[in-house]
């Protein structure tokens, strides 16, 4: 018996490929990815005036907040969804809003807000307020109506709210914005969003309107005088020429002028205009202007308005003894 012959042959294994089949089953528990837990927490908020050190310009001007390092280290094990949201609840007035986070710099157990923001949610210095993680449809849609017609005094206010929004993760229905340009602050509120009274402007396309400020009124722009509606047409025929029917004016045989005697003579001489018909008597290379002249204020003695040629008294230097 040969020493081979001796050592027993081990039996084959059904799988041929046992070392994938352990890989797959170490890989079957990373299939699912773990879900995002909700972040939910209790600050006291504090304007970005209280926050320890250099002047924080850019946080009074957008729309986010500074948190603390703790609430960044919680988010991160929340496994939260980006970008990061949140609801701001003031639960003794019901006041809420949305915004995103600038930084976790803030002292533990304190957050920092703009100004307008606090004054939107009716917080003092040192309130409580409540945030919420969520997440919020991009919006594709905003109308904003100014509160001063001051704001009407900016050459292109769309391009200014655009830079603004910059600064801004995401719009609230209701809230009043503050847009600061040209060292002076405007108050802007937000009356429509869409898809959803809250939305996220980060990266998308949105149309934006305005409504007419608060107080705006039209300004009234002064009617012109429709000439057509202040002549008369017949006013501007030429006089008649030539043989007139009934161009004579009646009397009474007691001396006493007609009442209607006035209306009478004038409508027996006023040509009759009738639109369409052309001047007959128009003479070839004859150019005839038209104007409206004034009437006189004083009707009893019109001639006294007319212009009389050379009608002044003259002066003589030498003084006549």
């Amino acid at each position: 018996m040969s020493r081979r012959d001796r050592i027993p042959r081990p039996e084959r294994p059904n799988n041929p490929f046992p070392a994938y089949r352990h890989v797959g089953f170490q890989f079957g528990f990373n299939m699912f990815p773990e879900i995002p837990r909700p972040f939910d927490a209790t600050y006291q908020c504090f304007s970005v005036a209280m926050l320890p050190g250099n002047e924080r310009q850019d946080v009074e001007r957008g729309g986010k907040i500074i948190m603390p390092p703790s609430a960044l280290e919680k988010l991160t094990r929340l496994n939260i969804n980006y970008p990061m949201l949140f609801k701001l609840t003031n639960k003794k007035s019901k006041r809420e809003t949305h915004s995103g986070v600038l930084e976790f710099v803030a002292d533990e157990g304190k957050i920092y807000l703009p100004l307008w923001m606090m004054h939107n949610m009716n917080l003092d210095e040192g309130d409580l307020v409540q945030i919420e993680s969520v997440s919020l449809p991009v919006g594709t849609f905003s109308r904003f109506q100014p509160l001063s017609s001051d704001f009407l005094d900016i050459t292109n206010p769309t391009a200014v709210l655009e830079n603004c929004l910059r600064s801004f993760a995401c719009l609230t229905k209701g809230d009043i914005i503050a847009v600061q340009y040209n060292q002076k602050v405007y108050e802007l509120l937000v009356l429509e969003t869409k898809p959803g009274d809250a939305i996220s402007i980060i990266e998308c396309d949105m149309n934006v309107e305005f409504a007419a400020p608060v107080g705006y009124q039209e300004p009234e722009v002064p009617k012109k005088r429709d000439e057509e509606m202040v002549l008369d047409p017949s006013d501007l025929m030429p006089e008649p020429s030539g043989f007139v029917a009934f161009k004579g004016a009646g009397n009474r045989l007691d001396g006493k002028k007609r009442k209607d005697s006035s209306s009478a003579d004038q409508g027996a001489s006023k040509p009759v205009y009738v639109r369409g018909i052309p001047d007959y008597d128009y003479q070839i290379g004859t150019l005839r202007f038209i104007r409206q002249t004034a009437k006189p204020k004083n009707n009893e003695n019109p001639e006294n308005d007319e212009f009389k040629p050379f009608s002044g008294t003259g002066f003589s230097l030498r003084a006549r003894t």
